[in-house]
C-alpha cells in the first residue's frame, strides 16, 4: 500500500478508473458477442440494429482512451465487415 499522501490519492483514482474502464470494456465485448451470434444465426435485422450502437460505443471508448484509437477503428471495421458478409 502507498504511504505518501499523493500516492494514496493516485491509488484511489486508479481504482475508480479501473472500475469505470472495466464496465465499458465489458459492455463492448458483450455487444460484439451479440453481433457475432446474430451473424451466426443469419439474423440481419438484429445486426443492422446493433451495428450503430456498437460503432458508437467503440468509437467513444477509443476517443476517451479506454482502448487505443487504432484498436477502436479495427474493431469497428471488423464489425462492418461481419455485417456486410452476413447480408
Amino acid at each position: 500500500m502507498p504511504t505518501h499522501k499523493d500516492a494514496m490519492k493516485r491509488h484511489r483514482q486508479n481504482q475508480k478508473r479501473n472500475a469505470f474502464n472495466k464496465h465499458y470494456k465489458s459492455q463492448m465485448r458483450t455487444m460484439t458477442k451479440k453481433m457475432r451470434a446474430a451473424a451466426a444465426n443469419s439474423d440481419s435485422d438484429t445486426l443492422n440494429a446493433l451495428l450503430p450502437q456498437a460503432t458508437k460505443l467503440i468509437q467513444k471508448l477509443g476517443q476517451k482512451g479506454i482502448i487505443h484509437k487504432n484498436q477502436a477503428n479495427r474493431r469497428v471495421s471488423r464489425l462492418h465487415k461481419l455485417v456486410n458478409s452476413a447480408s
